[in-house]
């Protein structure tokens, strides 16, 4: 795809991409495929798959209590516990706001390492990364934040987020449809969303703006976008994914290269 060579032309030392189908074949990928990035909250959407394998597995419950009092597994997974963004501090009751919260992760990973017996990242590469052959993934401590990847391991796993073989569809159906509907929040990086939907880990465009995928994009995609330079989107309607990675923080520069990108990869598709 062409539309990928527009990577060329943004500010950062290194960057990466890839378009998947949702049949699991690649449609394009440009730059180096094995080069290794720090993921930043990307990582969100690879521990929030793990966690759904420990529900599927009856390790967890989604509404089971986890975290502050009245909090469960799901509200922690779709930012209402009321936990703040990095601190062990109660802002809201659950439920009632979407406040993304780093340490709402950190909470969940704890639970699910008590619940299974078995460290947090250690579920994570025996439970989603060895399956998908994404050796390459590992973890550089939260579950928040802090996994590296490459391109070509996230090719694997846009494929299973569009084809699950390690979950059962119906369950990522509801992970990544929109829980705790009409709660307001702020999305980092973009400002305050009237509502700000949020599925089981994983962000639901809907109708936000401004967003970080395109004006094209389906009010069904869903992903996650880090603060390093990163982001996975899949559109369902489209029929696709589409990973890119780089090594220069998230900033202006981002919210000005990564819409054209997204539209121009929709628009090739079409």
């Amino acid at each position: 795809m062409q539309s990928l060579r527009m990577i060329e032309n943004w500010p950062v030392p290194t960057a990466a991409a890839a378009v998947v189908r949702a049949d699991g074949t690649v449609a394009g990928s440009h730059g180096p495929l094995e080069h290794r990035f720090p993921l930043a909250s990307v990582t969100k959407l690879i521990a929030a798959y793990a966690a759904l394998l420990a529900v599927e597995e009856g390790a967890v419950e989604l509404d089971e209590p986890a975290g502050p009092e009245g909090s469960t597994v799901r509200h922690l997974l779709a930012h209402t516990s009321g936990l703040a963004f990095d601190e062990q501090r109660t802002m809201a009751a659950p439920g009632t706001r979407r406040l993304y919260s780093n340490f709402g992760f950190e909470v969940l990973g704890d639970h699910l390492a008590k619940a299974t017996d078995i460290p947090f990242p250690e579920y994570v590469r025996e439970a989603v990364l060895e399956p998908l052959g994404m050796g390459a993934t590992e973890s550089a401590g939260s579950p928040a934040k802090d996994y590296v990847s490459t391109v070509a391991d996230l090719i694997r796993f846009a494929a299973e987020l569009q084809a699950p073989r390690l979950l059962a569809p119906q369950t990522l159906a509801e992970a990544t449809s929109v829980a705790f509907p009409g709660l307001n929040g702020v999305l980092p990086g973009f400002g305050h969303q009237k509502p700000n939907d949020w599925g089981l880990g994983f962000e639901i465009r809907d109708g936000k703006s401004p967003h970080w995928t395109g004006a094209a994009s389906s009010p069904r995609t869903f992903g996650h976008f880090g603060q390093s330079g990163t982001f996975l989107w899949v559109d369902p309607e489209a029929g696709a994914a589409c990973i890119a990675l780089s090594d220069r923080a998230f900033g202006p520069w981002a919210v000005e290269a990564w819409p054209p990108l997204t539209d121009a990869v929709l628009a090739g598709l079409r």
